[in-house]
């Protein structure tokens, strides 16, 4: 939850529900950098979706968090509804969790990319993951309608958490799994070691859960707490840590040429994005559902990687990003 930083703590899990609507409740969304938003006045137009310009006339305003993948999701959501024939507010990149999820389920906001565990967990309270990531989907879309909140088809984008470690360390250590990660600590505690945000280091479903679900031991001087953009330059150097915690779809793991170690007992919770529509839009505009679906469905994690590493390798702005992958799929055409 950044402000235009370039990695990002996979959905603070463990957010109280009650923040949720203590800040619809008074009002702060001005605070959260709702009230702001500026027009998107891209001259774009139909391609393979958005024929006849089915939202002619519609006035939409489109969300997103401040990290790099959820900028990108919410420029494509919007110039999607552009191309589509609506008027667009561009109110992307917004600081943390609770202020984009607020404006989408007030109305505030009509919709914006979401992921699938950050409801389940950290707006609807629950404490369990679903390990299929299509039964996540049903679970939440299932009770975010109670709130208003309604979701539409999932991608196979999943932005969960995942260990790394580099190339030449995977060769000498033979780790693949996190099973196998646990095994090293056992019996090379000296090669246990690991970079991690601070936030993930004292989490339940972060360090501390994975650690005793796999039996992992890391001594405490070999956990090297720092900033998430620095755990991928220090995984990558393996110095002072052999292994990283990291989210899956960061365009810097394929750059720095680190591998994701599988999650092979399935700890992490499923982090599958699908658009997160305000109900009564919904209502008024059904059409938005067949506009986004193939887009959705084109999304995965190795698209986002090449993405996101547009953005946070090469320097690129996010909504070229957004419009150059658009106009390639051929989903929109621009002029």
């Amino acid at each position: 939850m950044r402000t235009r930083r370039t990695s990002r703590t996979p959905h603070s899990l463990r957010t109280l529900a009650a923040g949720l609507t203590a800040l619809a409740l008074t009002g702060t969304l001005g605070g959260c950098g709702l009230v702001s938003g500026s027009p998107l006045s891209d001259k774009v137009r139909p391609g393979t979706v958005g024929a006849g310009q089915p939202l002619e006339g519609a006035q939409l305003t489109v969300t997103s968090k401040e990290f790099t993948e959820q900028i990108i999701l919410g420029k494509i959501m919007g110039l999607i509804f552009r191309a589509a024939g609506a008027d667009v507010v561009d109110r992307t990149a917004v600081q943390g969790s609770i202020g984009a999820r607020s404006a989408v389920e007030s109305g505030t906001a009509d919709g914006m990319y979401e992921y699938t565990g950050t409801s389940w967990i950290t707006y609807l309270g629950h404490t369990k993951p679903v390990p299929d990531p299509v039964e996540q989907w049903k679970a939440v879309r299932k009770e975010d309608r109670a709130k208003g909140v309604e979701w539409l088809q999932p991608s196979t984008l999943d932005n969960t958490y995942a260990l790394v470690i580099s190339e030449k360390l995977q060769k000498r250590y033979g780790t693949k799994t996190l099973s196998d990660v646990a095994e090293l600590s056992r019996k090379n505690p000296n090669a246990a070691s690991i970079c991690v945000e601070n936030e993930f280091a004292s989490r339940q479903d972060g360090l501390k859960g994975m650690a005793k679900k796999y039996g992992m031991r890391f001594p405490e001087g070999q956990v090297h707490k720092m900033a998430g953009g620095v755990v991928y330059t220090q995984t990558a150097h393996g110095k002072p840590c052999v292994f990283g915690a990291i989210a899956a779809t960061d365009g810097r793991i394929p750059a720095l040429k680190l591998k994701i170690l599988e999650d092979d007992r399935k700890f992490f919770p499923n982090y599958n994005v699908a658009p997160e529509m305000n109900s009564e839009t919904m209502k008024k505009y059904p059409q938005i559902a067949g506009l986004l679906a193939p887009v959705t469905k084109a999304l995965n994690n190795k698209t986002a990687q090449k993405l996101n590493a547009k953005v946070d390798v090469d320097g690129q702005d996010p909504h070229d990003v957004a419009k150059d992958w658009l106009v390639r799929k051929g989903f929109i055409k621009t002029g």
